[in-house]
């Protein structure tokens, strides 16, 4: 389901999530390197889900659009700046540390900076991913990492 992004389909997303009882609303990032990786983030052990590989992702903020959340996640997290956002890859729900029904909308994305220029803030590692590394992170972002092979990005 790689779609463009525009405000028709971010606007469908949402009221969608709010249809299926969805209460907390994260984007994620698949972001490549000129090789072709894909940038990775882990979870320090004691944090929530510590220990997992992640895409770039985080909570949006009140008044806040997909994007706008997407733009200001990868930047928190990463050091650095999305320059486009290009499709919308889909999405998968969990439980928050909080217990709230939470859905992550993940789309493509490219930035500008090299991948030595990674600046983690919330996380205690980052790696650049071929597709065997690829691996480590969950079934549900398996999913999503498929679904951009399959789209070519």
């Amino acid at each position: 389901m790689n779609a463009p992004v525009d405000a028709a389909l971010l606007g469908d997303l949402l009221h969608a999530a709010d249809a299926d009882g969805i209460t907390k609303h994260v984007v994620g990032a698949v972001i490549r390197n000129a090789d072709g990786k894909v940038l990775l983030l882990h979870r320090a052990a004691d944090d929530y889900l510590g220990g997992l590989w992640e895409l770039p992702s985080g909570g949006v903020d009140a008044g806040e659009t997909l994007t706008e959340a997407l733009h200001r996640e990868v930047t928190e997290e990463t050091g650095l700046t999305l320059t486009a956002i290009a499709a919308y890859l889909g999405h998968f729900d969990y439980l928050s540390k909080s217990g709230k029904n939470t859905r992550q909308f993940n789309f493509t994305a490219t930035t500008t900076h090299e991948s030595d220029t990674v600046k983690l803030t919330e996380h205690d590692a980052h790696l650049w991913a071929d597709r065997t590394e690829q691996e480590r992170v969950s079934s549900a972002v398996q999913a999503i990492l498929a679904t951009w092979r399959e789209e070519g990005a």
